[in-house]
């Protein structure tokens, strides 16, 4: 059995939404390595939070994005 479809939209409650932002990250992050492993990829992905924080994840041997 399947997980139920969640409705997209904001999250009210302050402390709510950030455990939903750092879960999603953390899973974010994990597909984007499991692409980049699976497909032999690099993967850049960058996040930024409401506060302004940047959270950043890259595979590959280059060190920049042109």
């Amino acid at each position: 059995m399947g997980r139920g479809k969640v409705e997209l939209k904001r999250i009210e409650d302050k402390s709510s939404r950030q455990v939903s932002f750092s879960k999603r990250r953390n899973g974010l992050m994990k597909k984007a390595y499991e692409l980049a492993e699976l497909c032999d990829v690099d993967v850049a992905l960058f996040v930024v939070s409401e506060r302004g924080k940047l959270y950043e994840f890259s595979t590959g041997e280059r060190s920049g994005i042109a």
